[in-house]
């Protein structure tokens, strides 16, 4: 194999890993922590990383437990949060 075709071949090489890593990078893996958030005039569960919510309720602490029961069956967090956004408390399930 002569020089040139070397370099080609390393060039190539690298454009490949650079690519590839780039691709890693965009497909984050899917989190399932439940966030309880005020929502309209009571409370909400909202999967991490989505707009729409997951359930409406009354009261916060039928969020809660809500969002326990969603995070249970997948090893994540229930962060709960103030009427004022602020987070309140997290609770892990992880194992």
């Amino acid at each position: 194999m002569s020089k040139s075709s070397k370099s080609w071949i390393n060039a190539l090489s690298d454009i490949i890993k650079v690519i590839l890593e780039a691709l890693g990078k965009s497909n984050k893996k899917r989190t399932w922590h439940q966030h309880v958030v005020p929502y309209e005039n009571g409370w909400a569960v909202r999967r991490e990383g989505n707009k729409r919510i997951t359930s409406k309720h009354r009261k916060q602490s039928t969020a809660i437990n809500k969002a326990k029961t969603l995070a249970k069956r997948k090893k994540a967090d229930v962060i709960i949060h103030r009427e004022s956004g602020g987070i309140r408390d997290r609770i892990s399930f992880k194992d």
